[in-house]
């Protein structure tokens, strides 16, 4: 199937292709139809599955180009909402949409001059939102499509009342789509008050620590990381390998320290515009650059033939994120390798992402000492 199947416009079609976003995923395929329909939707769907385009694609299209809000989408942290920003930001772009970001941790009499223009799509946090509605910085009243994004993360941090606060302040005849990945009573509770006979859809995430995997462990002190990074690549020697990172600063550095050390490398995160990313990526396609050193918010939905290896410079956040890097190898059928660099202050976390995916990863051994350059 295609975008255009789902009747997605021309325009947005051809900025997901620019993006090298060809065909939907199964959430796509199931909430975009329902979504454009107007109704109350309960997604159950776990990160890495594509729900952002799910509710953004035919939510940002129905948006009429008046100076009045439209749309709010809720997430449970800054760093969500900043990366449902980038992803929206390029499509209100093309479909003449005026857009706000609104986190805490931002300069509140900025996001008050930046809300006097209405902007039609409002995306943030709900303590930052619930001030800017208490103050009247910002009127709700017209919103009549709403996104509540994971929903369960939302209840964990503690932000359910203000949501049902939020919700309450729009529009009688809103639409409502809530997303999350697990369904805990207090989240079904909420879904029975404010939705309407909603379509509940449940999306199983692909599997994707098969076999064709193999999924390995260096414990390293955090002093000896980047020695070790570069002793694998070299051991390793990889056709193209993705290595990831938390943060946009580590990719910077380690794109430019693997520069020095002779490697065809480029760096992929937030900061890039578009025309950078495509063209970092048009490089890695090609095999022009052997190693891309990426962000995960930058590596959203990357799908490149021929990725042998994955190496995790930093340990992924959960379970969900690192069945998403790993996946990015092992692809139609060939093998593919992943490696996560574990210092003694991740061990907890390599606990979880194992207790998660139902099985001990191997620890890697150092090789031999070599001294041959590469």
């Amino acid at each position: 199937m295609k975008f255009e199947e789902l009747k997605v416009s021309a325009a947005v079609c051809e900025l997901l292709r620019r993006q090298g976003i060809v065909e939907p995923t199964p959430v796509q395929e199931r909430v975009i139809p329902q979504a454009r329909s107007g109704k109350d939707l309960v997604v159950q769907a776990k990160t890495g599955t594509g729900k952002t385009l799910a509710f953004l694609l035919p939510t940002l299209e129905r948006i009429k180009k008046i100076p009045v809000a439209q749309e709010l989408i809720i997430a449970p942290t800054r760093e969500l909402a900043t990366q449902i920003f980038k992803v929206a930001a390029e499509i209100c772009t093309t479909l003449e949409i005026d857009s706000i970001l609104i986190c805490g941790g931002q300069d509140i009499d900025r996001q008050k001059e930046k809300l006097r223009r209405i902007p039609q799509l409002i995306i943030g946090t709900p303590g930052r939102l619930l001030d800017h509605v208490k103050r009247g910085t910002v009127s709700l009243k017209n919103v009549n499509k709403v996104i509540v994004d994971e929903a369960d993360e939302l209840l964990k941090l503690g932000f359910i009342e203000d949501v049902e606060n939020l919700l309450r302040e729009t529009a009688a005849d809103r639409q409502i789509i809530l997303c999350s990945a697990t369904m805990p009573p207090r989240i079904r509770q909420l879904a029975a008050e404010f939705l309407s006979s909603p379509k509940e859809i449940l999306v199983e995430a692909k599997t994707v620590t098969l076999e064709s995997i193999s999924q390995l462990v260096v414990k390293v002190k955090p002093e000896n990381k980047f020695s070790r990074l570069v002793e694998i690549l070299q051991a390793e020697n990889p056709y193209l390998a993705i290595v990831f990172c938390a943060k946009k600063e580590t990719a910077a550095y380690l794109a430019l320290e693997l520069a020095k050390k002779k490697f065809a490398v480029e760096e992929l995160h937030g900061d890039l515009t578009q025309q950078q990313r495509n063209f970092v990526m048009k490089k890695f396609r090609s095999a022009e650059i052997q190693i891309l050193v990426a962000t995960d918010i930058a590596a959203r939905g990357l799908d490149v033939e021929g990725v042998t290896h994955v190496v995790s410079y930093d340990v992924p956040r959960d379970v969900e994120t690192y069945i998403h890097r790993i996946g990015r190898t092992g692809r139609a059928g060939e093998s593919g390798t992943a490696i996560t660099l574990v210092t003694a202050d991740d061990v907890d976390k390599l606990r979880k992402i194992e207790a998660g995916i139902k099985k001990q990863i191997a620890v890697k051994r150092p090789a031999p000492k070599n001294n041959r350059g590469r």
